[in-house]
């Protein structure tokens, strides 16, 4: 069975056959993009596509027998799902009309195309969004030592000023106290005449 033949078998299923065509070029178009965008593809029950790297190795030349080098490769694997297997090798019996009972794919167990990219989008976020909030943790007591530092810094810078306030003040009421006080010049030659009146009287 070829693609036409494919498209021909399922259009009276989907309305027509150019819906038919349409809906397996989508699914083969998401296949293939999430497989060489390295995503594994898992149908339950079908089976899953998948990109495998293959290292470089020798191999033979049928033709002439000659070792040729082979470089190192990614290829495409399929591998059947255990229910294809069973209708495949008789296990199970494939029912004469219908469609083929295969299991309901659960609910994220189909990976590709825009699910893959949305599913590596919401892991990538998840990662900065912890990445951000680790690194807030670790600077926030960064933050508060730094401030820590600056009070204790502000309260010793003022204990310091006001302790060389007192200092000063003390000093002032020191000197004014061991100073002598300077009597007023009136009243001295006052007190000194005051004597000669008294003997000049008598």
């Amino acid at each position: 069975m070829n693609k036409a033949q494919l498209v021909e078998a399922i259009a009276d299923k989907l309305g027509g056959r150019q819906n038919a065509a349409e809906a397996v070029d989508a699914v083969l178009d998401a296949i293939v993009r999430a497989v060489v965008g390295g995503d594994r593809v898992s149908v339950t029950g079908f089976g899953s596509f998948e990109k495998v790297e293959r290292p470089a190795r020798y191999a033979r030349n049928p033709q002439t027998g000659e070792r040729v080098r082979v470089k190192k490769t990614s290829v495409p694997r399929f591998r059947a799902g255990q229910g294809f297997k069973d209708l495949v090798s008789g296990t199970k019996k494939l029912p004469r009309g219908g469609e083929v009972s295969v299991k309901k794919a659960p609910k994220g167990s189909l990976t590709g195309g825009v699910t893959a990219k949305a599913t590596t989008k919401k892991a990538a976020a998840k990662k900065t969004t912890a990445a951000r909030k680790t690194a807030a943790k670790k600077a926030t007591p960064a933050k508060q030592t730094a401030a820590k530092q600056t009070t204790a810094a502000k309260k010793t810078s003022a204990v310091k000023k006001t302790a060389a306030a007192k200092k000063t003040t003390t000093k002032k009421a020191a000197a004014r106290k061991t100073s002598p006080a300077k009597k007023a010049p009136g009243k001295t030659a006052g007190r000194k005449t005051t004597p000669k009146r008294a003997a000049a009287s008598r």
